[in-house]
């Protein structure tokens, strides 16, 4: 296992992601992974024609195994020069999960994200809400909001979602788990930065569809990189969608559907959408779980497919819009 030959069987080495894309995936501050490439040569990113950084999925990697290091009291340049020093003897340990569920101490306490998250989702399904409280502060002391909510909020709803599909719990307990986790991720998008000067992204869940979790996830995901938004949330019939599209003019719509039926009233956008299609008219993103789970829906619905996770849809997403910025 302890051999870093292997790592690079495992972490493609072509730089694709730009650093945006890399504060996320490893939780590291832009400001300072350039740090640490001024201070240390580390890791060392490639440039594009405009400068611009590009790392691979092996330097995140690297970046991720240091943090875990500073994480455990180490100081940086120390644990840089041990993985360099680790990896020359082939001594890096590559175990890839280890650094997804990655342990972090607090106040003598470990949390990791997925610890939290069946905490959390204990406490709530047990009506338990002072602990539901406490473990989300004491995780916002460690994580940032955008790590819980793509490995905390996230997952928890869905797993919400099948236990009750499963009816392991009931519709009451479903609602309380469900508003609570809402109400957590309405906060965020409301207490995020002023947005930038450019047309909104418009959200919505297409028509017969009431299940807006993702879509509210997505929505405060964008709004704390200052994208402006109008969340139009459940069940939007397409004749309305369409005048609401021609009175804004956004620059993006994007529309999730979970289930078969709601997929399906997405083929119809063309008849209510004046001018699909045509340059300068909205571009129209979809995704949900009805895509992931039965591919061959995305062939049914006119518009780009955003992917099949939240990062990737947001990774889209923003490729889109910063294309329509120039």
């Amino acid at each position: 296992m302890n051999n870093p030959n292997k790592n690079e069987h495992h972490y493609d080495k072509v730089p694709l992601l730009n650093i945006g894309v890399v504060s996320r995936m490893t939780g590291i501050s832009m400001a300072n992974l350039r740090a640490w490439e001024r201070r240390y040569n580390f890791p060392i990113a490639k440039r594009t024609e405009g400068g611009h950084r590009l790392y691979s999925e092996y330097d995140v990697y690297q970046l991720k195994w240091v943090k875990e290091k500073i994480l455990s009291g180490m100081q940086t340049a120390s644990a840089i020069n041990l993985f360099r020093h680790q990896e020359q003897i082939n001594q890096i340990d590559d175990t890839e999960a280890e650094y997804q569920q990655e342990i972090i101490i607090h106040e003598g306490k470990k949390y990791s994200l997925a610890s939290i998250k069946t905490r959390l989702i204990d406490a709530l399904v047990s009506k338990n809400i002072a602990t539901a409280n406490e473990l989300l502060g004491n995780a916002l002391s460690v994580y940032t909001p955008e790590d819980i909510i793509l490995e905390v909020i996230g997952p928890a709803m869905a797993a919400i979602g099948e236990k009750w599909e499963k009816k392991q719990i009931n519709v009451a307990i479903e609602h309380l788990v469900t508003n609570y986790l809402r109400q957590r991720l309405m906060m965020w998008m409301l207490s995020s930065p002023p947005s930038r000067s450019m047309k909104p992204v418009l959200l919505t869940c297409a028509p017969q569809e009431w299940h807006e979790g993702s879509l509210l996830i997505l929505g405060t995901l964008l709004r704390r990189k200052r994208f402006p938004i109008a969340y139009l949330g459940q069940a939007v019939p397409l004749s309305d969608l369409s005048s609401f599209i021609n009175e804004i003019k956004p620059v993006l719509v994007v529309i999730v559907a979970m289930g078969e039926d709601s997929a399906r009233g997405l083929s119809d956008l063309p008849k209510h959408i004046s001018n699909f299609g045509e340059a300068g008219k909205p571009i129209i993103g979809f995704g949900g779980r009805i895509f992931v789970t039965k591919p061959e829906f995305r062939m049914i619905v006119p518009g780009v497919y955003l992917g099949d996770t939240f990062t990737e849809g947001l990774n889209k997403i923003e490729q889109i819009l910063n294309a329509s910025i120039g």
